[in-house]
């Protein structure tokens, strides 16, 4: 995960904002043990009597515990003072008797004389109830508030009312708490999804930006399934942990190590319990842990597995339907999904029964407190509330344990998808901008020179070219002629650098393609690839594909050129027809017009021709060639191609063989020079056709 963290940067002002929300959340979730305690024990036990010293007590009653605070007797004394108008606000209406009110003092005082208040009652329940020092001790607390209950009944004060204040104190800054930890959760969902969603977001946009600049052989090193499911599933993952992320990574810490202080301040006799319970989770999460790594990283690789053979089967489906092969495909799908499914089965399990276990360890922590609580009630030294308090503190604390455990479980698979997508963000291009680029020369516009190039792809042992050198004017024609494997696709994909040359010199418009910026090289030229590409949209779209602006009259005259519009015209909406994706509906033959017509809509500088008429019946390719010779006018072009028939009449023609330029010339040229452009002519053309192109 770290890896990604650099592409954070412009959310840390929100990231400040959640850590400030968490803090405050865990802040008040830890505060609210403390007023429940407090409503148990001071508003329903103690009747809402909270000091040992009580606020007004008759001086009988005081000169009777003087005895048992020793030489603090007369500090006790000073405290206490007659004041009939404290009497009245404390609602005292015993008369005739002497009544003192406790003065106004700081808490570390009013502890301080709650303590020896505490100290004399205890006193006294030894010699009252004989009890020994340790159970005096341990319940002089409860002995003081009752003794101050009784006083204050025979002060004459409303018990009731001051049972009423405490709990409805305690109730309302409970709510508050309340209140605020629900406001601050609220916010850190709210702003952790915006947040998780909007790094989403900017994840795949970043991917699907770097994958554009892709040259041919990065496009080689990802496999395309490969990147379907680095921009969808992994960046998923990443996301849906980083709500995780976001909402327990200050949160845990805080609400662990805060439980445990507030937990040993309740009662540190039973700090063990709290370590027994962290432990036996801790064990739980490092057995999933164990077992469920493993699984996470070949999961993501299954993912790659089923979209591949998914791809390919869609993509291949008429080649499937003609072989009669779809038992096979089925099995090879099934295969590969009964092979994700079972690693998410196990991994599924795995993760389903921890809850159960995570529930019995809580539950049977409840208990266990609850017994030894009882015991420490029995004997004065706990209260219920106390217990209580303790009891969510210790789920707090095994919750938050929790909740860092599982995170530690999630953050491998999420970092094994963060890895996946860093290795593309990360991908060197290697066909990329200079760093100081040039200008096209417009007095050599259209002109495509190969200069001594040879060309390897990488890992070969072998140059697929070797030394090859010629020259595309404007206005001719340059064809490129040879048998399969010979290289013809490869030259042509140097000169819109898919590719660059492993030696040598590829320039158009006078200057080396790797000194030019590829936007402005690439908008000089008019690619038709072997593989005619469509996309989902209208007809109008896709040929307007190659450029902004162009007019309606330019598309109907491309359209005308390239033989395309009467079948577009037949179509119920015309050139606002819909192409399906992938063009599937339209045939072969009319996908392949359709990407010539929008080559020529664009009208560049150089046009290239990757075998694009192979699609083509001979009548419809002659009439096309002879329509684009004509419109191109002073534009170079460049012709791949398998028939003779098709480069016949160009100006200059390459024939390559095993990636060597064997022959360089005109039809009659080549006949009278070239041996392999001889028996390739030979064997496509009769002894008529041949006689007939060579006296032209």
């Amino acid at each position: 995960m770290h890896k990604l963290i650099p592409y954070m940067k412009k959310y840390v002002p929100v990231l400040l904002v959640i850590m400030a929300l968490l803090i405050g959340q865990a802040m008040c979730e830890l505060w609210l043990p403390t007023y429940t305690a407090a409503i148990v024990d001071e508003g329903i036990q103690q009747q809402g009597i909270t000091h040992a010293a009580p606020d007004a007590l008759r001086k009988s009653t005081l000169d009777g515990l003087m005895p048992l605070m020793g030489p603090a007797a007369q500090q006790v004394v000073s405290c206490y003072e007659a004041n009939p108008e404290k009497l009245e606000a404390l609602g005292v209406t015993l008369d005739g008797e002497e009544i003192l009110v406790l003065r106004e003092m700081d808490s570390t005082a009013r502890a301080e004389v709650d303590g020896l208040f505490a100290n004399a009652f205890a006193a006294m329940a030894m010699q009252e109830a004989a009890m020994d020092e340790d159970t005096a001790q341990n319940a002089g607390q409860q002995l003081a508030i009752a003794a101050v209950s009784a006083e204050y009944t025979a002060l004459g004060m409303d018990l009731r009312a001051i049972q009423n204040r405490a709990i409805w104190y305690n109730g309302g800054m409970m709510l508050l708490i309340a209140l605020l930890s629900a406001a601050a959760a609220v916010g850190v969902g709210f702003l952790g999804s915006r947040t998780s969603a909007g790094f989403g977001r900017d994840l795949r946009k970043q991917v699907f930006d770097k994958v554009l600049g892709f040259g041919q052989q990065e496009m080689d090193t990802f496999s395309t399934a490969s990147l379907i499911t680095r921009s969808t599933n992994d960046i998923q993952q990443v996301q849906n942990v980083m709500v995780m992320l976001l909402r327990t990574i200050i949160y845990a810490p805080i609400m662990g190590v805060g439980g445990i202080v507030r937990a040993l301040r309740t009662n540190a006799s039973m700090s063990w319990v709290i370590a027994l319970g962290v432990a036996i989770v801790m064990m739980i999460v490092l057995v999933l842990y164990f077992f469920a790594m493993p699984r996470f990283k070949i999961m993501q690789t299954q993912v790659d597995g089923v979209n591949r053979v998914l791809r390919e089967t869609l993509t291949g489906l008429p080649v499937i339907r003609a072989f009669c092969t779809q038992e096979r495909e089925e099995e090879r799908f099934d295969a590969a999904s009964t092979a994700l499914k079972k690693t998410q089965l196990f991994v599924g399990r795995l993760m389903g029964g921890m809850m159960p276990l995570m529930m019995l360890t809580m539950n049977g922590i409840s208990v266990l407190i609850m017994w030894l609580g009882a015991g420490s009630i029995d004997a004065g030294s706990m209260q219920v509330g106390d217990m209580m308090a303790f009891i969510q503190y210790t789920m707090q604390i095994i919750s938050a344990f929790l909740m860092i455990s599982m995170m530690s479980v999630m953050l491998p698979r999420a970092s094994v998808s963060a890895g996946r997508i860093h290795e593309v963000l990360a991908a060197e291009v290697r066909v990329a901008d200079p760093e100081t680029p040039v200008e096209l020369d417009p007095s050599m516009a259209g002109v495509v020179e190969f200069r001594d190039v040879s060309f390897r792809y990488p890992g070969a042992d072998e140059d697929m070219l070797c030394h090859i050198s010629f020259t595309a004017k404007p206005g001719q024609t340059t064809a490129v002629l040879g048998g399969t494997g010979s290289g013809k696709s490869t030259l042509i994909n140097l000169i819109p650098r898919f590719y660059d040359a492993t030696s040598g010199n590829v320039l158009v418009g006078g200057r080396d393609v790797r000194d030019v910026r590829l936007t402005d090289l690439r908008d000089a030229i008019g690619l038709v690839p072997q593989k005619a590409v469509l996309f989902s949209g209208t007809v109008n779209e896709n040929l307007t594909f190659g450029s902004v602006g162009i007019t309606e009259e330019t598309i109907r005259k491309a359209a005308q050129i390239a033989q395309a519009e009467e079948f577009v015209l037949e179509r119920e909406n015309g050139f606002d027809s819909e192409i399906a994706q992938g063009g599937t509906n339209v045939s072969g033959g009319q996908k392949q017009r359709l990407s010539i017509a929008r080559a020529i809509a664009k009208q560049p500088e150089i046009f290239i021709f990757d075998d694009s008429f192979s699609a083509l019946d001979f009548k419809t390719e002659a009439a096309v060639r002879s329509a684009l010779y004509e419109a191109t006018g002073n534009a170079t072009l460049l012709v791949v191609a398998q028939r003779i028939s098709t480069v016949m009449h160009a100006e200059q023609i390459l024939v390559l063989d095993d990636g060597k330029l064997v022959g360089k010339g005109t039809h009659q040229e080549l006949m009278k020079d070239c041996e392999v452009y001889r028996q390739i002519a030979m064997s496509q053309l009769s002894k008529e056709e041949l006689e007939d192109a060579t006296q032209r």
